[in-house]
């Protein structure tokens, strides 16, 4: 048996699988994000995944040889921040990938201090609210304290693996996603700029994600019930797990991840470079992929019905599916915490046009759906056009469920979706990753298609409309989001991301 385990936004979800794939047994433990402060995203490490991480272990174990397990891998959001003492004590609460915008002063300095043609030429990317490094000099600028008594640092993942096995490891493709302190061609720590941003902070050990860097130690075994001495994966960001999971693994293969936030990772053929998306080593070794990621998606449709008294929701995507293609005029900017991929707009803000009385929730919520896959258009239009054309477009994550999403985002971009018959996510590729590399299974039979969502061409022409609108209202409104959100800061309003 094979243990997987992936830290989420809204849960932490673990599933034991047996030698052929099949899911003896999945858990999940839902938890919920703090947002102290405006453009803020955290979660305490040490409270809240940690005890996570005990807890569905115990559970996945009931009533089990738990001594059949031979191996375990975790992946988590990320990349995040996680600064920790020397045996893995966080010094604060963990401050969580490009949702949380609060270097954005950092990200100019630093950006002006290497220069931006430097930084993309050895990292691949310009600095974002998506990279570490600023986040460690808002840490030391703004609580020195936490800074000065932090020794070493990680993401949520290897957080945990460090608690699971005592091993300070980072995988090369979160290590990619901490800019600038990572060389993605030459696969290392970008010495001079580690030293300069992270001080005194200790390098994490580098691995590839589907290498085993460690045992379970007799102390995580007491607390979690895992048998001492099991293999431990590196691990990596979920997003590439959950890819994993879905046999996205070719070079031109693509997933489309609907989760609170929308994520696509593409394998590429060779490293290539997109300004507008993010390029990042992928989970085995030489191998390289383009991202994306949007600051909001299922989180905004969450964030809509909780407006609403939270009502049923298949009922409101019942009504939502009713209300015609461009919701009756309705237009979303779905920037409701900035905006990552293709804009890299912290202060980009959320913003609905055209209601009119007339207009209720289900034009909302259809506009909202049509919304986000606009800004998906953006990222797919990029890939095709500037680097290399998505060959197969898998769709995973909970959103999948919605078929009404779905068909809207085929719709919207004019592109064919493959579903696969497992949705269950990044825990489920993190178990394959531990089969494949602690007992030599090969894994890729258990992805399997369960059908294809076709794009409806009689909708196209109006989605063209309503796409071209889509990125007009952004540049002539950018401005005024700009000033709505010094605004905010000024105020010091909690935003939820």
């Amino acid at each position: 048996m094979h243990i997987g385990i992936d830290i989420g936004t809204g849960s932490t979800k673990g599933v034991l699988v047996d030698g052929d794939g099949t899911i003896l047994r999945k858990e999940s433990v839902t938890h919920t994000m703090s947002s102290p402060s405006t453009g803020w995203a955290e979660f305490d490490a040490q409270q809240q995944w940690w005890p996570e991480i005990q807890q569905i272990s115990q559970r996945l174990l009931e009533g089990q040889d738990a001594e059949q397990v031979h191996g375990v891998c975790v992946s988590g959001m990320g990349p995040c921040l996680v600064l920790m003492e020397e045996d893995f004590t966080p010094v604060r609460a963990a401050i969580l990938y490009g949702v949380d915008t609060r270097a954005f002063q950092e990200i100019e300095v630093l950006t002006e201090q290497l220069g931006d043609e430097r930084i993309v030429a050895r990292c691949g990317n310009s600095l974002s609210s998506q990279s570490i490094g600023p986040k460690m000099r808002w840490v030391r600028d703004h609580e020195p304290d936490s800074f000065t008594r932090a020794v070493r640092w990680g993401s949520a993942h290897s957080y945990i693996l460090g608690m699971l096995t005592g091993e300070y490891v980072l995988d090369h493709h979160t290590a990619s996603q901490s800019d600038p302190l990572y060389d993605l061609t030459a696969e290392t720590w970008a010495e001079d700029w580690y030293d300069e941003i992270a001080e005194h902070l200790e390098r994490p050990r580098l691995a590839w994600a589907n290498e085993a860097v460690g045992s379970i130690s007799a102390e995580a075994s007491r607390a979690t019930g895992l048998p001492e001495g099991t293999p431990v994966c590196a691990g990596t960001v979920d997003a590439w797990t959950e890819a994993w999971s879905a046999g996205v693994r070719a070079p031109g293969d693509t997933m489309l991840q609907y989760g609170s936030t929308f994520f696509v990772v593409q394998n590429l053929r060779s490293q290539a470079h997109e300004a507008q998306l993010w390029s990042t080593a992928g989970i085995t070794e030489g191998s390289r992929c383009l991202a994306a990621g949007t600051a909001t998606s299922g989180s905004l449709t969450s964030w809509w019905r909780g407006q609403w008294g939270d009502p049923d929701f298949g009922q409101l995507v019942e009504e939502a599916g009713s209300v015609p293609p461009g919701a009756r005029g309705l237009v979303v900017l779905p920037y409701f915490a900035g905006e990552r991929t293709p804009i890299f707009d912290p202060d980009a803000r959320g913003t609905v046009i055209g209601l009119t009385l007339s207009h209720g929730p289900a034009e909302i919520f259809r506009a909202t759906y049509e919304g986000i896959a606009c800004g998906l258009r953006q990222i797919l239009d990029l890939l095709e056009e500037g680097v290399e054309r998505p060959e197969r477009l898998v769709a995973v994550g909970g959103g999948t469920q919605s078929r009404l999403w779905v068909q809207i985002v085929s719709d919207v971009t004019g592109r064919s979706q493959q579903i696969p018959d497992q949705t269950i996510g990044a825990s489920y590729g993190a178990a394959m990753l531990a089969a494949e590399t602690t007992s030599g299974i090969d894994t890729r039979d258990w992805a399997c298609i369960g059908e294809t969502v076709e794009p409806d061409p009689q909708h196209r022409e109006l989605y063209d409309e309503i796409f071209g609108l889509y990125t007009q209202l952004y540049r002539d409104n950018r401005e005024t989001m700009h000033r709505l959100a010094e605004l905010q800061r000024r105020s010091d309003t909690p935003v939820q991301a």
